[in-house]
């Protein structure tokens, strides 16, 4: 079954403190488009401008990612940099140019107007609306943000988690949205501001899913060489809903009506994909490891991350 991803298409310059890489391929949806490829068909919805590589619309299409909902105008692409600081936890900004992002507002095809399973990606929550109002009737809603959007634009943001199924953030913004620090409290505060789930990011600590009166705590995969941060979050995210996506969309073919609607056994498995897309998104710059990434390495990373998380 198709995904809807809407976000971010950008081109970043990423420093650490072992290497520099300028104008690679970076943003949300990028990252997040390609995980999913991985599971399920991407229908991609951003924009660029006249200046975007072609060999990143190449590789987009070899992914087969649906890219009717991308908007080439002229103009120059969205650019972000950024410099990882010590252990790369903690990054700092250089630069932000939206570009021809800024007055982004698509109108989405007819086909995609159908989607079951939609990624809204980390952006405005005004635009997330926006793309959250053309849709039919979704199935299974995914939204990502960050703290930008809580300090900026929180009335707009509240609006949008009473429409969602499942809201993903870090643990930062997740106690700053909530004012709680224990992350048990915040998650179950979230759950009461609208999704019905909820999962909190520990970046190299894991993740927290949160349900009705439950939840999952998903170790980090262990990873001795770290490359780039940028973009784990969004690969972590779209391997997520891409999952969710497959799922729906074999269920529809088994005919199995019971076991069509998620539940927080699926979301679970769902979350431990996630974790293992965003070790390989780590593992070089920009979308690179995720090029060399098959179905078998996912499989042996996700059995082996089952083997290490039990006794």
């Amino acid at each position: 079954m198709p995904l809807l991803v809407l976000g971010s298409i950008a081109l970043d310059t990423v420093k650490t403190p072992f290497e520099e890489h300028a104008e690679i391929l970076g943003g949300a949806a990028s990252y997040a488009a390609v995980s999913a490829s991985f599971f399920t068909t991407p229908h991609l919805v951003g924009i660029v401008g006249d200046d975007f590589p072609k060999e990143h619309l190449a590789f987009f299409e070899k992914c087969r990612i649906d890219l009717t909902g991308l908007q080439v105008v002229p103009g120059k692409t969205f650019r972000w940099s950024g410099e990882y600081l010590g252990d790369m936890n903690n990054r700092e900004t250089h630069s932000t140019e939206l570009n021809v992002f800024e007055h982004f507002s698509p109108t989405l095809p007819e086909a995609y107007q159908k989607a079951d399973v939609v990624l809204l990606g980390n952006i405005a929550p005004d635009l997330q609306l926006h793309v959250l109002d053309q849709l039919e009737a979704p199935r299974f809603v995914v939204a990502d943000t960050m703290n930008l959007w809580i300090n900026i634009a929180r009335p707009r943001l509240m609006e949008l988690l009473r429409r969602i199924d499942m809201l993903l953030l870090n643990d930062s913004e997740a106690r700053e949205i909530t004012e709680e620090t224990n992350l048990i409290k915040a998650g179950r505060r979230l759950r009461e501001m609208g999704p019905a789930y909820v999962a909190i990011k520990k970046g190299e600590h894991g993740c927290l899913l949160f349900g009705e009166k439950t939840f999952f705590s998903c170790p980090a995969f262990p990873l001795e060489n770290i490359h780039d941060p940028t973009g784990a979050g969004d690969a972590f995210a779209g391997a997520l809903a891409g999952y969710l996506a497959r799922h729906f969309g074999s269920q529809e073919i088994s005919g199995n009506a019971e076991e069509r609607a998620i539940d927080f056994k699926h979301l679970s498995r769902a979350v431990v994909y996630g974790s293992v897309m965003a070790s390989f998104s780590v593992e070089a710059f920009s979308i690179d490891r995720l090029r060399t990434v098959t179905p078998e390495t996912i499989k042996e990373r996700f059995e082996l991350f089952q083997r290490l998380s039990i006794f």
